[in-house]
């Protein structure tokens, strides 16, 4: 396993173990449960995924098994946008998830969308942060105008910042300013970290030559390929899957490293903010995210 280093000083596993739409309770609590038999130590949820009672279950059975302890592991939810209209609501979502978990304490909390009132939410994570009820705190889906105006008006600097990134979307250009997401997490000291590495099944790198080539080269699956190339690009990744073949599977990336060229081929399949990725910057998108339609 490698790590990165948060700005709070904190070490944080480069690969972790995702829960987004596994809405089974059992089935979650079981996935994650052999994910951290497998090695993983990073393990990612949120309020909206509507699964942190059986993640915290997980980690539980996990610890009285004697496979790890609550200090091995880095755990991380999110605050949803309905529990971001004040300090107070935030306050409460905080304590909620905390509940649900009920692990003691989040080494790291996100606010998962630059939506509602993201400051004040902010600030009530701020003073979580430092009773220590969560030891680290970060966003996601910021993107780099609003990322750069929060890092200049908050007291506490995200320490994360979770978003898009994979081989179709890589974030290493500018939408239309010079500096692109990746260059303002760097300038700010954000560590990003990728939901969907491999693509969130809305685009077919399983069958793609370039990765094919890639993969075969070096004796790995394309999969494996994908998730080293953004480990090697500094983010943190966390894929999903109930299988725990797969599992395993992601898990195995730690034997190999690509090489420059092949770092650049990967990287060249961007499509930039264009085809079936998210569209953060649609009114529509925003509006449906806080519920108006």
């Amino acid at each position: 396993m490698q790590y990165v280093t948060l700005n709070t000083g904190a070490k944080m596993p480069m690969m972790g173990f995702g829960v987004f739409r596994v809405p089974d309770l059992k089935e979650c609590e079981d996935s994650v449960y052999e994910a951290i038999k497998i090695g993983y130590r990073l393990i990612d949820t949120a309020t909206a995924y509507h699964n942190e009672e059986a993640v915290g279950a997980a980690v539980r059975r996990a610890i009285a098994d004697g496979i790890c302890t609550r200090e091995d592991l880095f755990v991380t939810s999110k605050l949803w946008v309905t529990d971001m209209s004040n300090e107070k609501t935030a306050a409460a979502g905080i304590d909620a998830s905390l509940e649900r978990l009920d692990i003691g304490y989040l080494d790291l909390y996100l606010e998962h969308q630059a939506c509602n009132d993201y400051f004040a939410a902010w600030r009530a994570m701020t003073d979580a942060y430092k009773a220590g009820k969560l030891r680290a705190i970060g966003v996601s889906n910021f993107y780099p105008n609003i990322l750069t105006n929060f890092c200049e008006c908050v007291e506490v600097v995200p320490a994360v910042n979770q978003v898009e990134l994979h081989p179709y979307y890589t974030q290493e250009h500018g939408l239309m300013a010079e500096e692109s997401a990746m260059d303002v997490m760097h300038r700010y000291g954000v560590v990003p970290e990728a939901w969907a590495p491999l693509g969130g099944g809305r685009y077919n790198p399983f069958e793609e030559p370039d990765f094919l080539a890639i993969a075969k080269a070096h004796g790995k699956t394309v999969g494996q390929v994908l998730l080293r190339w953004n480990i090697q690009r500094g983010v943190v990744v966390i894929p999903k899957s109930t299988h725990v073949e797969r599992i395993r599977e992601n898990f195995d990336v730690w034997d190999f490293e690509l090489t420059p060229e092949e770092m650049v081929t990967i990287s060249s399949h961007d499509m930039g903010y264009s085809g079936s990725r998210a569209k953060h910057f649609e009114p529509s998108f925003v509006r449906m995210v806080l519920g108006k339609e």
